[in-house]
């Protein structure tokens, strides 16, 4: 089995900046494609970037110049820098992984179990 871990959510005021982080393990045999997602209340799940590896890294329109990905492969790990925060970045953060497992080899995508975000006075 495979587990995601984020953390790094809470309350900001508009402009202020968070970092998320989110840590794989478990059965790993390598890492593919890590990204963040976003789903606002009321409003379906939304890609916020992907990161296919360090350098190759794509994000949505409405974040870019905002927020900056980043990953750590030693650790299994992919951070979410948030700067400029808006109202409308309100949102459960997901954090997803494309991951080949050691005991099958199979290539599955795995969630984490979402945090919140905040942006308000």
């Amino acid at each position: 089995q495979v587990q995601l871990v984020e953390s790094g959510g809470g309350l900001v005021q508009p402009g202020g900046s968070l970092r998320l982080s989110c840590a794989a393990s478990g059965s790993i045999f390598t890492i593919y494609e890590m990204g963040w997602y976003r789903q606002a209340a009321g409003k379906q799940r939304e890609l916020v970037g992907t990161s296919s590896s360090v350098r190759n890294i794509n994000y949505v329109d409405s974040v870019k110049g905002r927020f900056t990905i980043s990953r750590d492969n030693a650790k299994n790990a992919v951070y979410l820098q948030m700067n400029s925060l808006k109202p409308e970045d309100t949102a459960i953060y997901y954090c997803k992984a494309s991951v080949q497992d050691t005991r099958t080899m199979a290539v599955r995508d795995y969630w984490g179990q979402g945090t919140q975000v905040a942006v308000s006075s």
